[in-house]
């Protein structure tokens, strides 16, 4: 059931990036460019989203656990270090020069684009890269 009730919202949650054109890298550059042709618009995939999201996260926090799991999986780390910065900046950069992020990247795949597949493709090899990062790290 945990699987399905996943499955569901994420093919919401990816009809919902595709409604908002957030899968089209030019509608995010469009909006990301504040000093020049600003298209405003997704500040309002944004705001629609926190009117959904904050009542419901905090009537939500205050039960015991979650419908289909044990317990919350919330993450209590409140530090601010070297590698949320620069994380960060990396996250920033790359959204900012492709338009995409994750979510709205994966969803795009859909549209067989090469764009789409090479930026995925470049995202996971990423990740792998930190995690084999992080490993000789550790072993240190």
């Amino acid at each position: 059931m945990n699987k399905l009730i996943s499955l569901l919202s994420g093919i919401i949650f990816g009809i919902g990036l595709v409604i908002s054109e957030m899968i089209n890298p030019q509608k995010v550059l469009g909006f990301l460019d504040i000093f020049g042709n600003w298209d405003p618009s997704l500040a309002f995939v944004m705001a629609g989203a926190l009117i959904v999201s904050l009542p419901t996260f905090h009537i939500i926090k205050k039960k015991e656990k979650p419908l289909l799991e044990e317990k919350f999986d919330y993450s209590y780390n409140k530090n601010i270090d070297q590698r949320l910065i620069l994380g960060s900046i990396l996250f920033g950069a790359g959204w900012g020069l492709a338009g995409l992020c994750p979510g709205p990247a994966i969803s795009s795949l859909a549209l067989l684009n090469f764009y789409s597949m090479s930026f995925v493709i470049s995202m996971f090899i990423g990740f792998y890269l930190v995690k084999l990062f992080d490993s000789i790290t550790q072993a240190r």
